[in-house]
């Protein structure tokens, strides 16, 4: 939208639309600001009757706002389970109930009516992890001050009826909406454009509320999602493509094609002679029933002297035979020497 009377001309238009086709809702007069506080974590991106059930659990499960603070995220969740995104409600309750309890050491936020709304918004920024659709229901609801609170689900209606850019969809923003609807009707549009926005959120093919949306803007036909996530026609898909026969060659066209890029018109003979040769076909292992021949067991190799630089072994000497042993001459008679003997 380009001016500001387009954009207020469409606010109006909606509420219109919106009070024939949703009642509004009203939050109990008697509610605290902390429950105001727990229960903008789980309304945000859902409906107001999941709220209402995961709010009724948690102060009937839970012995107090300490065991809801100490229970983690993913318990809560189970409990949560109603909601468009237990996880994130979860994790969102459980940074508000610690950003509260580290600020003042207690549970009691009925301190904030008692603030100027500016300073009383300013400190519930500073909480760790709350939402800005948690810090203007409680702004709008809990201390009267006037601020419609936005989601994605709000975010993503306002840019499909025309009312936003896309730019000003990224950034969280709805110019000129408070500017628009007056205070006095703030709560009961905030309600109704609640329950619209997330219908569409929730099912965006719903006929019944594409409808409701075609009767604000008829322009809004060009912006609603594309089913399976919007691809476009020219977007191929590669589960899509055609497989090719083994054994043939991969067409360089069909693969740029897929990768977005011009394929090349010749490649230079070079390469083609740069690829390798067709590997051959393995040779059929033996039949499992053919015995083979038992290999000869190996000798354990002799040592190498000289790799293992030990001296060798000294040849043994060839020892010679000895010669026989001569027999001693027989000795003569006694009586013999004893004659020869000289006087």
């Amino acid at each position: 939208m380009s001016s500001l009377a387009n954009r207020a001309e469409k606010f109006n238009k909606l509420y219109k639309v919106l009070k024939k086709h949703y009642e509004p809702v009203a939050p109990p007069a008697d509610r605290k600001v902390l429950e105001h506080l727990v229960y903008a974590c789980c309304l945000e991106d859902s409906t107001y009757e999941a709220a209402d059930e995961v709010l009724a659990k948690l102060l009937e499960d839970y012995f107090d706002w300490n065991e809801i603070r100490v229970t983690t995220s993913l318990e809560l969740a189970e409990l949560m389970k109603g909601l468009h995104d237990p996880l994130a409600a979860a994790s969102r309750l459980r940074k508000v109930l610690h950003g509260l309890f580290e600020s003042k050491y207690s549970f009691d936020a009925e301190f904030f009516k008692k603030e100027n709304l500016g300073k009383a918004i300013e400190q519930l920024e500073k909480y760790k992890g709350i939402s800005p659709f948690v810090v203007a229901s409680v702004a709008q609801l809990a201390l009267g001050g006037h601020s419609i609170p936005v989601d994605q689900a709000l975010l993503n209606l306002m840019y499909t009826i025309g009312a936003i850019t896309e730019e000003e969809q990224k950034q969280g923003k709805i110019p000129g909406l408070e500017r628009t609807i007056p205070k006095n009707k703030g709560v009961e549009f905030g309600s109704l454009v609640h329950q619209l926005a997330v219908a569409f959120h929730a099912n965006p093919q719903d006929k019944k509320i594409r409808d409701i949306i075609l009767s604000i803007d008829t322009a809004a036909a060009d912006r609603f999602p594309k089913r399976g996530g919007g691809r476009k026609k020219d977007e191929a898909d590669p589960a899509e493509a055609p497989k090719q026969k083994p054994g043939a060659k991969p067409d360089p066209k069909a693969e740029a094609a897929a990768k977005g890029k011009k394929a090349p018109e010749s490649q230079p003979a070079a390469k083609a002679a740069e690829k390798p040769a067709p590997k051959q076909a393995p040779k059929p292992a033996p039949a499992k029933s053919e015995k083979q021949p038992a290999k000869p067991e190996k000798l354990p190799a002799k040592p190498d002297p000289k790799s293992s630089g030990a001296k060798p072994p000294a040849a043994a000497k060839k020892v010679p035979p000895k010669p026989p042993a001569k027999k001693p001459a027989p000795k003569p008679p006694a009586k013999a020497l004893a004659r020869k003997k000289p006087r």
